[in-house]
Parts: structure tokens; sequence; C-alpha cells
């Protein structure tokens, strides 16, 4: 079991143009079944934790049903709906608290860091974030919401080109 920050990242660094616009990713081809691919690292998921912005923009993109089949933390000091047709959790708690609590309802699987940079950031200064898993897009951005707005040293584990992606997979050095 380990907490893992699995997102894509423009060339640039940014998970998100201004606004939080993923335009730029949904128009992008990969492959879910194909190497790093979404559905082979969906399996290893326990638990969830996203940050704010993050769910804002998951409700304000609703595309049916609630993706996470794992229980989902919400860092937030704002109040939003949840979704009836997940276990959504809004909290405000400490990160080693939320952490705590997802790891322990993820039993033998990962803990997903979905996003953003600063909430990862977050965990990595608490000591928690154990692996970051990118698939970088062939795009630019110029500016927006950074991949992980501090300092994180990471070796470098399995390199695979998923269709349009250069994905990379590393450890968190200590």
């Amino acid at each position: 079991m380990g907490t893992v920050y699995y997102t894509a990242v423009s060339l640039d660094g940014f998970i998100a143009a201004p606004g939080h616009d993923l335009a730029w990713l949904l128009a992008l081809d990969s492959d879910p079944a194909g190497p790093l691919g979404f559905e082979g690292f969906l399996p290893r998921v326990g638990a969830v934790v996203m940050g704010a912005n993050t769910y804002q923009w998951v409700l304000a993109h609703d595309t049916g049903p609630w993706p996470y089949q794992a229980p989902t933390w919400v860092l937030t000091h704002r109040t939003f709906p949840v979704r009836p047709d997940g276990d959504v959790r809004c909290t405000a708690a400490p990160v080693p608290e939320v952490h705590a609590q997802a790891a322990a309802a993820a039993g033998e699987r990962d803990v997903w860091l979905v996003g953003g940079g600063e909430l990862v950031g977050q965990f990595h200064d608490a000591g928690l974030l154990d692996e970051v898993i990118l698939s970088v897009a062939p795009v630019t951005l110029g500016a927006g919401a950074a991949l992980l707005p501090r300092r994180i040293d990471l070796e470098l584990l399995e390199v695979a080109r998923n269709r349009d992606f250069a994905c990379t997979r590393h450890r968190v050095r200590r």
C-alpha cells in the first residue's frame, strides 16, 4: 500500500490550464489499457483524496455516474454538494488525519491523490507521498495549475509510451 499521485501533465508542468480547464487533455489520445494506463492503475486504488478545485471540476463536468468506486475525501473549507452515487467525504481536517482515514479504508491498496499539486505537496511535506505516475502530454499551456509547486526529489522507475503520452513512474526519495 502506498500513496500515489497519478496524473497527466503538460510539457511545461501544468495539470490544468487557467480556470482549471482540462479541454487540452481530453483532446489527446491514450489507451486506458496501455502502458501505465488508467485501467491498470485503477484496481490498485482503495481510497481517493482530492482538492476542492478538482472536486468542483468533477461536479461541473458531470458525465454520468460517480467515476470512483473507492471512498473519496475532498479536502476543502468550502461547502459542496455530495454526490449521492459515491462515497464522498468533504473535510477540512489536517492532511495526516485524512491520510490515516484514507489508508485505513484502502487496506492493502493505494491511496490515490487525484489533485491538485498543492494538495499533493502537502502530503509530501508530511512525509506521506510514496509514488508519482505521470502521463506527459505533447502540449504546452503557458500557465495554469502547477504539477507540484515545490521541490520533490524522485527516482525514475519506469518509462513507457501510451499513444500521445510519455508516461513515467517515480518513487519519492526520502
